[in-house]
């Protein structure tokens, strides 16, 4: 399929407008393919030539002004469009299309829980070809008007409100002016929960096997829906602009969710079927309204190309997290007082789970500009390169440090000059930047270029001392701070005592001295009263997007008094700091692990407790420790859980047993105790083992030999729905043997029939810490069976065996070699070649890590 240039694009934007899509969808036509039938009216400017794009299974026909043209003349998914006159022109292209099983174009999937089907479009970031024809690139906006023809007994849901017209047809309300990659459609026996709000109808849908699920958590997504909606009406002068908001919860859904206007689409793992922590259910509430925010930003106001994606995921990341803590939640949720917001700490969640995701990116070779040069996104696979922790996590917090530098006020004002200005249209960052600097005497510009056009981390190492005064002065303190790095800092220092004999008990930390500073470029100290702090944390709060550094005797204070911090925010601080700290093999990993087993168990924040086993389990036990030291680390991880376990025995803390429980399972070296609660259908004294939490102790019991193919095939028998597939793959993948290996290798490389979900499970089990010596010889096996995967099964497979299915635990430095020799195969695709280097560059920090603390 060939790719979309930028200066193609620009070229055809020029040349043509297009006014109206009017698309007939026919579901009824098989298991294999649907057939697809579309009539563009356009405008020609000039005289001249250009393309309609699709990638059919048949082309049947291509009508242009009523003349008929050849089929045969499709080159690729690219269809010419010669001697076009100035004026308006008619197109019809109609032809079969494939279903897709790999969470691209339109989505086929079968519940094995029931044997019904469901089928939803994708069209994120060039698939709408797969779905009709169209001049496929976001500055080329129109209206949709579609048809779909359904089996009976099927819903159908679209971009705007979808009526039903008989004999299982159906017709979607004609679209505003939005871009083709977020034209939507959903078909199947939805289970549908309905209810009106503004004057609006709004919808939640999911599989029918998954109803009762969704129908228990109704109330809470529908008063989260709700309470957001309020919040950006407050915040944003113009009116949500589309005619309904419904919110689908999809099966193999690549992505966590796509902000398809009317037609949110989410993985519908979000419909949880088993017990999940508060801190899950935030994150659930946050992309719900990080979809939201879209509506405005993305959808009214849509980038003019695939560079400016950042500013869509920035922005939205930004407003999912602020709107959600602000926003006001008119029930109880979970154990919140009613009327109050139920989760007011999502910047601590943010810190200590989503910030690291954009600070690792950009450590690593494949780093790039929050805001890319356009020049660096020549075209539209190159785009897909950038949908990462930068675009994302490091976005957000760029803008999230510009508020602060520019005041909410100004920032607001500036993005509502930005909507009405640009509503229904296309936008640049220069436009956004322009519509920011006219709400402020602030140089917006220069900011701009300073953080956004700027690569990697900076470092902020502070250092406080007792500057020398004249005897009788008062006391003073001093901090200094060195910044490795030049983008300037608007951060808040907080400074902390001892305080003994307190009501908190001793080792109580108790705040001193809390000041906002711009840090200065040149180390100048700031001087402040009193005698020298216990501890002096640099951006409290986590306003800026910089690694922290703290002075010696601060760090000494914290290793021994992490837990007696009063803020869960500066905790936050701190454990990020320790955790780059032993990335950058500045810190022990097994001091990182003392750390954790001293201050969690008297740690009450659930996204805490869950950030930091996560690192503690996922990458120091199973990465940065040597195979020798793994045992300790993993005792030391299950005696911490056991402590967490026993904390909670009273009830009081479900989530946080529950998080306990989960680690526990994860990193257990012996069998007997996870048989015991299997045997028992229950962890003695709660919770009972849900599907989640059977599938997690048989994972872990096939990693240890302790099962075998019978045990999976049992569980399965029991639950036999798609979480059930992919645990049952993911178990026999993990199972320690040469012909469990075997298989699970033939079905991810060879045999091309598992779905994107089948094959991440599968990959998730295939590589295990511990079965080096068992694995050794499908290290150098990988790189070219992936290359020719990707190559037969495109971006989506692609992406995911870069993921998971590569090497991660082979670390050492012929591993490191020979992907790094696979690198210079010029047949891996850019999607395959992106994942590549990152996982290398994280095997290389991984050596880099053991040895430092050799």
């Amino acid at each position: 399929m060939s790719v979309l240039t930028r200066d193609e694009a620009q070229t055809r934007a020029q040349f043509l407008d297009v006014e109206r899509y009017t698309i007939a969808l026919d579901l009824t036509t098989g298991e294999e393919t649907f057939d697809s039938r579309t009539t563009v009216r356009f405008t020609a400017r000039t005289a001249g030539d250009t393309f309609v794009e699709v990638k059919p299974a048949t082309l049947r026909s291509v009508t242009l002004d009523g003349q008929p043209l050849d089929p045969a003349l499709l080159d690729g998914n690219r269809y010419p469009l010669t001697g076009l006159t100035p004026g308006t022109h008619e197109l019809h292209v109609d032809a079969a299309m494939s279903y897709s099983r790999t969470g691209e174009g339109m989505h086929r999937f079968t519940d094995p829980a029931d044997g019904e089907t469901y089928v939803y479009t994708q069209m994120f970031l060039d698939d709408v070809q797969r779905v009709f024809a169209a001049f496929d690139q976001p500055d080329l906006k129109s209206v949709f008007a579609i048809d779909v023809t359904a089996p009976e007994g099927w819903t159908v849901l679209g971009n705007g409100i979808a009526s039903r017209t008989g004999d299982g047809r159906w017709t979607i309300a004609p679209t505003p002016l939005i871009s083709t990659y977020l034209t939507a459609v959903a078909a199947g026996p939805w289970h549908s929960v309905t209810t009106r709000h503004a004057g609006l109808p709004f919808g939640l849908h999911c599989r029918r096997s998954l109803a009762p699920h969704l129908d228990a958590d109704a109330d809470e997504i529908l008063s989260v829906t709700r309470a957001c909606y309020d919040r950006f009406h407050e915040k944003f002068d113009e009116p949500y602009p589309f005619d309904s908001y419904d919110q689908a919860f999809v099966p193999e859904f690549n992505a966590g969710a796509m902000e398809n206007p009317g037609l949110v689409t989410f993985r519908d793992e979000y419909v949880f079927r088993s017990a999940v922590t508060d801190t899950e259910r935030q994150s659930r509430a946050v992309t719900i309204a990080h979809e939201m925010a879209h509506m405005w930003f993305g959808d009214l106001v849509t980038l003019s190309w695939w560079d400016d994606i950042w500013l869509n995921e920035s922005f939205a990341e930004y407003m999912g997290y602020q709107t959600l803590a602000e926003a006001t939640v008119p029930r109880a949720l979970n154990s919140v007082r009613a009327g109050e917001t139920p989760f007011p700490d999502t910047w601590v969640d943010f810190g200590v789970a989503r910030k690291g995701w954009g600070y690792d990116a950009d450590q690593r070779p494949s780093t790039h500009p929050v805001a890319p040069d356009p020049d660096a996104v020549p075209d539209t696979a190159s785009a897909l390169l950038n949908f990462d922790g930068i675009s994302y996590a490091k976005g957000a917090s760029a803008l999230r440090q510009l508020v602060a530098w520019l005041g909410e006020k100004d920032f607001l004002a500036g993005i509502n000059t930005h909507f009405a200005r640009h509503r229904f249209g296309n936008a640049t960052l220069a436009d956004f930047l322009d519509n920011l600097a006219s709400a402020t005497d602030r140089d917006v510009h220069a900011w701009a270029a300073q953080w956004l056009r700027t690569t990697g981390v900076d470092t902020l190492t502070a250092h406080v001392h007792e500057p020398t005064a004249p005897t009788g002065a008062a006391q003073s303190w001093a901090l200094a701070v060195d910044r490795d790095g030049t983008r300037p800092h608007r951060v808040t220092v907080s400074a902390f005592d001892h305080a003994l004999n307190t009501q908190a008990g001793p080792g109580h930390l108790a705040p001193r001295d809390r000041f906002e500073t711009d840090i200065p470029g040149d180390g100048t100290p700031l001087v402040r009263p009193g005698r020298r702090p216990a501890l002096v944390v640099l951006n409290d709060g986590d306003l800026t997007y910089a690694k922290i550094r703290l002075d010696p005797a601060s760090w000494e204070t914290a290793l021994g008094h992490l837990s007696a911090i009063p803020d869960a925010l500066t905790r936050a601080v701190v454990w990020n700091a320790a955790r780059d700290m032993v990335r950058d093999g500045e810190l022990d990993p097994a001091r990182h692990l003392t750390a954790a087993r001293t201050h969690l168990p008297y740690e009450s924040d659930l996204a805490l407790v869950q950030g930091v086993l996560a690192f503690a389990g996922g990458q120091i036990a199973d990465r940065y420790t040597t195979p020798a030291a793994r045992p300790a680390a993993l005792a030391t991880l299950t005696s911490l859980c056991r402590d967490l376990i026993r904390r909670t025995e009273d009830g009081s803390q479900p989530g946080l047993r529950l998080i306990a429980v989960r680690h526990f399972i994860d990193a257990a070296t012996q069998p007997d105790t996870l048989q015991s609660w299997l045997t028992e259908g229950t962890v003695h004294g709660g919770p009972e083992l849900d599907p989640e939490l059977r599938w997690r102790i048989l994972t872990r019991l096939a990693v240890l030999g302790a099962i075998d193919g019978a045990a999976i095939d049992a569980e399965l028998a029991a639950d036999p729905s798609a979480t059930g597939r992919e645990g049952a793959a993911r178990c026999r993948a993990a199972l320690p043997t040469a012909e469990a290996k075997a298989t699970a290798w033939q079905a991810m490389f060879s045999d091309d029939t598992l779905s994107n979900y089948l094959f991440s499970a599968t990959a998730q089990g295939f590589w295990q810490p511990g079965q080096e010596e068992l694995l050794a010889p499908y290290v150098d096996r990988f790189y070219p069976d992936a290359t020719a995967l990707a190559a037969r099964r495109g971006p989506a497979i692609a992406e995911a065996a870069g993921r998971y299915a590569f090497p991660a635990y082979a670390i050492d430095t012929e591993s490191l070699a020979t992907g790094t020799r696979a690198l210079k195969d010029p047949a891996l695709t850019p999607a395959l070649r992106r994942k590549l280097v990152d996982q290398l560059d994280d095997l290389r920090r991984a050596l880099a890590v053991r040895t430092a603390n050799e």
